[in-house]
């Protein structure tokens, strides 16, 4: 079970069995632990996933997490986790798959347990798809269906306060374990979290402690701040993200590079043992095999030219740092530089935020130039590869035909 389109067969078997389970321990009063829910997780697994471009095997274990994490939730909350992951396993042993990948399917359903504690990126993002719902503007409607289930199960009339109080603890001891949900979710979850608190804060009679108008100012000095709190954040995880996200794009494009260069290398050494042992026979090969020697070798070049560093004078002045005129982010600016020169600066980067964040901009920026220069020199070579072999084939074939 090694290949993509076994694991999307076996995904299609996982989803049929998974259907055919909820339908028939179907039961209206779960109202929100049903088929819809476990629809939605797999949905924002998918999305998780596919923004880390996680290989065949993983994105499978994490698919599968998705779809049993709550299929024993009908038989009671406690230890549904555990109960999923053994029903899982059941499921999957009928087919060819390695331990160690059975093992990252359970790891993965057991760490949704609340509180949730992902030791792993696979665990992390199945247990911020599961709590996906908190960050999006659907989170009103699914409150709503997870207050009604547990009153019908428990038998109890929780009040919305009391449920609204609940739900704020959970929502403030949370947190997302992926940047992308950092990013991507965080703001509109602060908002759902500061609508519960605006819902709760209006039952309380304020006038005991301070006037009203005072409460009032209070109220809007301690959400701007934290609306400034959250906005810092923000911006940090999108600095981190951005990074990340930019040096995986330039490891892939190294990759391609070395790939480019075995592959033209192996050519071209045997384009010359067999030409230079051959030359003779076979003379009106002569100028086809240069010809697709030509190709390896630019081709090569280029490929060599988009991951050959280049790197900077390795220096900076004191007027530099007064100016806020270099970027102390980026090795190349301070190699060459004694220690205390240096940690004089980062203390001065510190302290001024402008600074910082105007070093983090240049930092992406330059992150940026380069990647779009090492694109530009790997499609230059894919392109001399692809034409310039087709070429030469034709070249080969020509010559073939006039002998």
């Amino acid at each position: 079970m090694s290949t993509k389109t076994n694991y999307t067969k076996l995904l299609q078997q996982v989803k049929k069995f998974v259907l055919s389970y909820y339908k028939a321990h179907s039961n209206p009063k779960f109202t929100y632990h049903n088929i819809d829910h476990t629809n939605d997780v797999v949905s924002a697994a998918k999305k998780i996933a596919d923004h880390y471009q996680l290989d065949d095997s993983d994105y499978f274990a994490v698919l599968v997490a998705a779809w049993f994490h709550d299929i024993a939730y009908y038989a009671g909350a406690e230890n549904h986790e555990a109960k999923g992951a053994v029903i899982a396993t059941d499921f999957l042993k009928g087919f060819d798959l390695d331990d160690e990948l059975l093992q990252h399917i359970t790891s993965c359903i057991l760490a949704t347990k609340l509180p949730q504690k992902p030791t792993d990126i696979l665990q992390s993002i199945i247990c911020d798809a599961d709590l996906f719902h908190l960050g999006t503007d659907d989170f009103q409607r699914k409150t709503k269906s997870l207050r009604k289930e547990f009153n019908t199960i428990h038998g109890t009339d929780i009040s919305k306060d009391d449920w609204r109080k609940k739900t704020i603890q959970l929502m403030e001891e949370h947190e997302y374990h992926t940047d992308y949900c950092r990013l991507l979710l965080n703001e509109t979850k602060q908002n759902n979290l500061s609508d519960l608190e605006r819902k709760v804060n209006d039952t309380l009679d304020v006038e005991e402690s301070m006037p009203f108008a005072e409460a009032q100012d209070d109220t809007r000095i301690f959400k701007n701040g934290k609306n400034t709190q959250e906005l810092s954040k923000g911006v940090e995880t999108m600095f981190r993200l951005t990074s990340s996200n930019h040096q995986r794009l330039s490891n892939m494009a190294d990759s391609k590079a070395h790939i480019m260069i075995s592959v033209n290398a192996i050519i071209i050494s045997l384009l010359l043992s067999l030409l230079l042992r051959n030359m003779t026979t076979h003379h009106n090969q002569i100028i086809p095999a240069i010809l697709l020697l030509t190709v390896n070798l630019v081709t090569i070049v280029f490929a060599i030219l988009a991951t050959r560093p280049n790197i900077s004078q390795g220096t900076f002045t004191q007027q530099d740092i007064d100016d806020r005129n270099v970027n102390l982010l980026f090795f190349g600016n301070f190699y060459k530089m004694d220690f205390d020169a240096y940690r004089h600066g980062m203390i001065t980067l510190i302290n001024d935020n402008e600074f910082l964040y105007g070093s983090l901009i240049k930092d992406v920026y330059a992150q940026g130039i380069v990647l779009g220069r090492k694109y530009r020199l790997l499609r230059a070579s894919y392109n001399v590869f692809m034409f310039g072999l087709v070429i030469s084939v034709i070249a080969f074939v020509i010559s073939s035909l006039i002998k």
